[in-house]
């Protein structure tokens, strides 16, 4: 619980961060007034106000974003967020903020993927006091795991919806959020496994596996963003 309310701190400090940017608007003296026949065809094109604000979200999010950013989520409900077109472009903003913190969030997690693989290999061959030690450090480095790995989880599934009219296609975005389902299991599957081991300890093959897997399919989603 204490590792969820780290997570939420953080996102809630980058957004309160984000300061939102002025912008001036040149008028272009040679371009011709606008005809009355064109301002009426612009408002009735806004006329309905229920088909402006659709357009300005994707067809498609996932829950997450939906229960937050969605038309009837909670910061619209709250008019924290107002979906209008001003809005929209405040929340690409505070979007890429969060998705640079995600992908930050993602190398220290990896870093720490690594050293726990490490400190793993050493503690299934120490014995004695040298197990003891080993085994505090393996506690600590995946308490470190499971806070980085959740704080960077965090910030991806409540990150503003993306842009209308997203890429279609393969991307190494959709290869991104394919691992990110893989590593995700295996995240869950290795901690509860680390807990049974001490009772049974014929399930310490099974933990390696899970923890292999696990950092095999985040490095892979972190490198297809990446390169």
């Amino acid at each position: 619980m204490k590792y969820v309310c780290f997570a939420l701190l953080m996102w809630l400090g980058i957004n309160s961060l984000w300061a939102q940017d002025s912008t001036t608007v040149r008028r272009d003296t040679t371009i011709a007034p606008q005809t009355d026949a064109s301002a009426a065809d612009l408002l009735a094109g806004l006329s309905d106000s229920t088909e402006a604000k659709t357009e300005l979200l994707p067809h498609k999010m996932i829950f997450t974003q939906r229960a937050f950013w969605g038309p009837k989520g909670l910061l619209r409900s709250m008019n924290v967020a107002p979906l209008t077109s001003e809005g929209r472009a405040h929340e690409l903003k505070v979007r890429r903020t969060m998705l640079v913190a995600h992908q930050i969030g993602g190398f220290v997690t990896l870093a720490g993927f690594i050293a726990q693989g490490l400190i793993g290999a050493k503690l299934y061959n120490a014995k004695g006091q040298d197990y003891v030690d080993t085994k505090k450090w393996h506690e600590r480095s995946a308490a470190f795991i499971n806070v980085t790995y959740g704080t960077t989880l965090l910030l991806s599934l409540t990150a503003p919806p993306p842009v209308v009219g997203a890429r279609k296609g393969f991307t190494s975005i959709k290869l991104h959020k394919y691992l990110a389902i893989v590593h995700l299991t295996g995240m869950v599957a290795t901690n509860v496994l680390a807990q049974m081991i001490d009772g049974n300890s014929s399930l310490k093959p099974y933990h390696r596996a899970a923890a292999y897997t696990t950092f095999g399919a985040y490095a892979a989603s972190v490198l297809a963003l990446t390169f």
